[in-house]
């Protein structure tokens, strides 16, 4: 088993910051456990979990969404999310054909690189619809929950990615353009982007994603109306990108013969703040603000009730005497 080098973080060897530039020399690759290599990335992905589980915790409970359930609910829309993510990605790839349809085996290769959020949202939302009917609870108040989730774990997510070098910017002179020099980043793949300075995507993703889960956590102890965090994460996520991704070095592609100029997430997230103004409607007029004191999560929505079981008297058991049967001393 490889060693951590420790020291190299402490003495500045993994990050040194200027002048002029940010310089990453951290490999992507934690430590090899025999065969087995441990990324940073994969780390991240843990931490991600962990930590939006912990942000979640005390939401959940004033919403009335028991741990077990919690529990229940997020390996689903973990699947979810690792499914939809690299299916999406995938389907936006130019060698589709030949590079997975009919190479099936790198469609699984996640360590390969290549995860699209948008399709983690595609394939998670319609999930917590289908486990909020499972369980009998507001679908918007378990969407809610969910998009809280994301929110925090998606700044882990940017820091894997600003590690990993995956994330290039268009090359900068900015002060804070980073610089990726470890030969088995990423960014180091293509002799362009190794020892350039680029404009560091990831970290203003990272910057954003900090101030979004600042704005929830605020809404999420003062709005009552399910749904509404799930507006203001979806709307700020489709801006974000579609903005961001003018600074990101990804191939310019048309959109159903349309040269516009434009990215492929940058198309999506038009599309998607397209959906979000009936959306956004559509929330305004059914959901109503939660009464003080009524559970959220189960305010409005039909419960199982237990039937009544009537129990026979037990032999030696004397009856209680009622109108109908008089006491035996009036006899």
């Amino acid at each position: 088993m490889n060693t951590l080098p420790l020291a190299n973080l402490l003495s500045g060897g993994w990050l040194h910051i200027g002048p002029p530039y940010i310089y990453i020399n951290i490999d992507p690759v934690l430590l090899h456990l025999g065969p087995l290599a441990v990324r940073w990335y994969g780390l991240m992905y843990v931490v991600a979990i962990v930590v939006g589980l912990w942000i979640i915790k005390g939401y959940t409970e004033r919403k009335g969404i028991d741990q077990d359930m919690v529990y229940r609910i997020v390996w689903w829309c973990i699947a979810a999310g690792l499914i939809g993510g690299r299916l999406y990605f995938v389907l936006q790839q130019p060698n589709l054909v030949d590079g997975y349809l009919l190479q099936p085996q790198h469609i699984l290769a996640t360590w390969e690189g290549g995860m699209a959020f948008y399709g983690a949202i595609f394939l998670v939302i319609p999930t917590l619809v289908w486990r909020a009917r499972v369980e009998r609870i507001n679908p918007l108040v378990l969407i809610d929950a969910g998009v809280l989730f994301a929110a925090a774990g998606q700044i882990f997510g940017r820091i894997g990615n600003l590690i990993n070098g995956d994330i290039i910017g268009y090359p900068s002179t900015l002060p804070w353009s980073t610089v990726y020099v470890h030969p088995d980043s990423w960014a180091c793949l293509n002799p362009a982007t190794c020892g350039v300075p680029v404009q560091p995507a990831a970290g203003y993703e990272l910057l954003i994603n900090l101030v979004v889960l600042g704005i929830m956590l605020y809404l999420a102890r003062r709005v009552r109306r399910p749904g509404i965090l799930m507006l203001v994460y979806l709307f700020s996520y489709t801006i974000s990108q579609f903005l961001i991704f003018f600074t990101r070095a990804n191939d310019v592609v048309s959109f159903f013969g349309l040269n516009l100029g434009l990215k492929q997430a940058q198309y999506t997230s038009l599309v998607v703040f397209i959906l979000l103004l009936p959306l956004t409607y559509w929330v305004i007029r059914r959901s109503r603000p939660i009464p003080v004191g009524e559970v959220a999560a189960t305010y409005g929505i039909p419960q199982k009730t237990q039937p009544i079981v009537a129990t026979e008297p037990a032999e030696n058991e004397i009856p209680t005497p009622t109108e109908d049967t008089p006491n035996q001393q009036e006899a």
